[in-house]
């Protein structure tokens, strides 16, 4: 826009007019001294509750209501600032809708609310059981929680901690009835003064000087509404040899009925229309499509795919908005915007009634492909050790690189809000799933990549829940049958077994359907391990089994191997000796032939406990020696120092305590020397990040 930035005449845009060097006032918030005291005041005034005798059991609420536009958001931004030292344990953040009005599930609030504090949200949980984790996390703390766009009640009072000691601030369109003793303060226009102060900060006190009648009037036009007066202040700084009257009569001009598709006509919706039809044709028309830009936040590169330009011109032009209003920027090391939730609908309206359908399609389908790319990008990154990567990433655009895997992370955390959003929209918009599964399969990469398995896995659990839709909705077996292993590895990582075994069944039976002899054989091992996590030994061993038979048939010599192992295992456990040490002695021919050492290692390590179960120390003795020889062999220095600790406990049975001790030490050492060797990163892992399907590869 900055070369391009030419008014509806044909002249260029004038740069704004410099104005005095006033950031830190114009950060200042304005006006609202009376609202301000009476949500002061109310925090402390007595309650119901405490009226009738009884002690406050939940928090007390404050109402911050009024109209898209009247400043509800700054206001309660500016009270929690003020009150904010009150509250040792922090202020909590949560926006209750989405840009375009939908109400943000209970659960999906708590749990980020949860991870603000620090507290764990197990992946898969219901929005019951995040609710009731978050008011468990929050029934000793001191904590301030600032919900912005409530929808209603329902969502408050879902989010509410049962804690007299925190304070709840929210932000709604209209009142919360349903929540108890709440304290609504509604909202309308600035006071004149404020108003005028608003006007003078932005454009310059000397044009506000000249014509104080004309500041007033404007004011009046735009009927005090912050918002309102942010597009006009905007819009004169960008040209100083306007006159505040002009604009003033200008929007006296302007009916409320003019714009088309306008749900909410009014001050604001006629000065945004204004605003718009004065851009150069390319701006407006990207101003119209960051109607498009998931959870309402967009960067350069997705203002650049969105509009067909070059991320350099996308990132100017994106200043130049911010600077007239229309948007706010993010107070972040990389650029970010987010569009104020009150002009959302204004640009959906704009959109729909100037771009054809298949245009804003396009530019959606431009956007999802950027982002994946970007996601290619942030992974590759990270795998410094490989060449294929490095010559991926070196065939990348310039603009699409990141210098380093920290700048990639940073990158990742900075857009994990719009990146969630842009699946569960592609999703949801049913006509890009090619794209959408290309998306997601990049996305849970670079999660995996940057976070880890364990960190990552309420946000994986939410994308595999994705595939899944769109698996089933295009009829696609293989990767729903990926979905559903991975959402059943998750559920069983986190103690939901039961739920697991079903997913496992519905992953089983899918398999069968599509002839996948990987989820097939997966899902019966994982079955057979389900019923082992039960209790339930004789069916363990059973799907063991079969999942063995299916290896054995495919010559899977490393897999069938494990899985004796696996089979050993259930026997051991249902205390069936014989049937454990011959399937042992089967898993450690099995990783023999394989030249595994450390399997083998390990092998002859459980055969040993076993033979010690069944009675037999000398035997286990012998086979824990043997063990011990291979483990140094395989240069496996943890499973050398168990097989000191347990030949140590079976020399002590035979009688022999000076030999146990001489092992005991010698495993401490080891253990110790191993510990100062560990690498702190948790294990990434893969079952729970696959998604099978051709376009997971890059």
């Amino acid at each position: 826009m900055a070369d391009q930035a030419v008014d509806t005449d044909g002249a260029r845009l004038p740069e704004p007019a410099p104005v005095e060097d006033v950031e830190d006032v114009e950060d200042r918030f304005l006006g609202r001294t009376r609202e301000l005291k009476e949500l002061a005041a109310d925090i402390e005034r007595t309650g119901l509750d405490t009226i009738s005798g009884r002690k406050a059991p939940r928090a007390r609420v404050l109402l911050i209501a009024g109209r898209p536009g009247s400043g509800r958001s700054a206001l309660a931004a500016e009270l929690v600032r003020q009150v904010a030292d009150r509250y040792p344990d922090g202020v909590l953040r949560a926006r209750l809708s989405e840009p375009d009005g939908t109400p943000v599930p209970s659960g999906r609030a708590a749990r980020e609310l949860l991870t603000a504090l620090g507290a764990s949200s197990p992946p898969g949980a219901s929005d019951d059981d995040l609710t009731a984790d978050l008011r468990a996390a929050l029934a000793d703390r001191k904590a301030l929680l600032l919900l912005d766009d409530a929808t209603g009640a329902e969502q408050v009072d879902a989010l509410l901690p049962d804690n007299s000691a925190c304070l709840v601030v929210a932000v709604a369109r209209g009142p919360l009835t349903g929540v108890a003793d709440v304290r609504p303060c509604t909202l309308g226009g600035l006071d004149t003064k404020s108003a005028v102060e608003l006007l003078s900060r932005r454009i310059g006190s000397v044009r506000v000087t000249v014509d104080p009648r004309a500041a007033e009037t404007l004011v009046e036009a735009c009927q005090a509404q912050p918002a309102a007066l942010m597009l006009a202040s905007g819009w004169l700084a960008a040209r100083p040899k306007v006159a505040v009257a002009d604009l003033a009569k200008r929007l006296h001009a302007d009916p409320d009925d003019a714009g088309v598709g306008e749900a909410a006509p009014g001050p604001l919706a006629r000065m945004f229309r204004l605003v718009h039809d004065t851009l150069p044709s390319p701006a407006a028309r990207m101003m119209r499509l960051l109607a498009l830009a998931p959870a309402g936040l967009v960067d350069p590169h997705t203002a650049s795919a969105l509009a067909g330009c070059s991320v350099e011109a996308a990132h100017g032009t994106l200043d130049e908005f911010a600077a007239l209003g229309l948007l706010h920027a993010a107070d972040s090391q990389q650029p970010q915007y987010e569009v104020p939730g009150c002009l959302q609908p204004l640009l959906a309206a704009q959109a729909a009634a100037k771009d054809r359908p298949g245009e804003l399609q396009l530019a959606r389908a431009r956007m999802l492909e950027r982002t994946v790319r970007l996601l290619q990008s942030c992974r590759t990154i990270t795998e410094t050790d490989s060449p294929q990567s490095r010559e991926k990433q070196l065939g990348l655009p310039r603009s699409l690189r990141f210098p380093n895997p920290r700048a990639a992370a940073d990158w990742l955390v900075l857009r994990r809000p719009a990146l969630l959003a842009s699946a569960r929209l592609a999703v949801a918009d049913g006509e890009l799933d090619t794209l959408a599964r290309r998306l997601m399969s990049q996305l849970v990469r670079a999660l995996v990549a940057h976070q880890g398995t364990r960190a990552a896995a309420p946000d994986l659990y939410g994308i595999h829940r994705l595939v899944l839709d769109v698996a089933e909705r295009r009829e696609l077996p293989r990767e729903q049958a990926a979905a559903l292993l991975n959402l059943a590895d998750l559920d069983a990582r986190t103690g939901r077994t039961t739920e697991a075994l079903v997913r496992y069944r519905a992953a089983l039976d899918v398999g069968r359907r599509a002839d996948d002899p990987y989820a097939t054989a997966r899902a019966m091992e994982s079955v057979g391990g389900a019923h082992l996590e039960l209790g339930d030994y004789d069916r363990a061993a059973d799907w063991f089994g079969r999942a063995l038979a299916q290896r054995l048939a495919r010559d899977e010599r490393a897999e069938a191997a494990r899985l004796y192992g696996r089979i050993a295992a259930a026997h051991t456990y249902a205390a069936r000796y014989g049937e454990a040490q011959r399937g042992w002695r089967a898993a450690v021919a099995g990783h023999r032939r394989n030249g595994d050492l450390a399997a083998h290692a390990r092998a002859l390590s459980e055969l040993a406990r076993v033979q010690e179960y069944a009675g037999r120390p000398e035997e286990s003795l012998l086979t824990c020696q043997e063990a011990m020889e291979w483990a140094r062999r395989a240069d496996d220095g943890r499973l050398l120092a168990a097989l000191q600790l347990r030949l140590a406990d079976t020399l002590e049975r035979l009688g022999d305590p000076t030999a146990a001790r001489l092992h005991r030490a010698a495993a401490e050492r080891m253990l110790d020397e191993e510990a100062r060797d560990d690498d702190p990163e948790p294990e990434h892992g893969a079952n729970a990040c696959e998604i099978r399907s051709a376009l997971a590869e890059d």
